[in-house]
């Protein structure tokens, strides 16, 4: 599946609806949310919701076509995007200014959107769901790096040397053939 950049927007829309008070969603959660939904759209279903690229950075994973999906939405009155001081730091806050089309994604996307939403505003502050993404998911990749999809079904843990001599075998022989 490519990239869908009209459904990634939707999605960002919505998320910025759903998450209801703009207090409680600053650029650190909506970026979680939108990797949370994808990802977990993508394991459950072998399809994430709108195939975007997310890259590892510092607090975590960020989807790459996020800010300038943002400026569209502001640009077109759909979102306002404000600063306000929080503790030491200025954080970007998103208020919808149209409610959104939810007929966009599916029952099953909606079902996930939802709850990804609920979670990360409800249940985490920026600082802790910034910590939770720092998982082997992420680690999967260098900072600036895409964090491929099909990392979401590998299991953390650390390799044993037994194992890696059989991985190294198994890439011999596939050499040899």
């Amino acid at each position: 599946m490519a990239f869908d950049r009209d459904k990634f927007k939707s999605l960002v829309h919505y998320v910025c609806w759903k998450a209801g008070d703009p207090a409680k969603l600053g650029a650190i959660k909506l970026n979680k949310i939108c990797w949370l939904a994808d990802f977990l759209a993508f394991y459950e279903t072998d399809r994430a919701i709108t195939d975007a690229r997310y890259v590892r950075r510092q607090f975590g994973p960020v989807p790459s076509a996020i800010q300038p999906v943002l400026r569209e939405l502001q640009n077109e009155g759909i979102l306002r995007i404000t600063e306000a001081p929080f503790h030491d730091y200025i954080k970007r806050e998103f208020a919808p200014l149209v409610e959104p089309d939810p007929d966009v994604f599916s029952e099953k996307e909606l079902e996930l959107i939802d709850w990804t939403t609920q979670y990360v505003c409800n249940e985490h502050t920026a600082a802790s769901i910034s910590k939770a993404s720092h998982d082997h998911i992420w680690q999967a990749a260098a900072d600036g790096e895409e964090i491929p999809y099909f990392t979401i079904f590998a299991l953390p843990g650390t390799l044993t040397d037994s194992e890696r001599e059989w991985a190294a075998l198994q890439i011999e022989e596939m050499r040899s053939n």
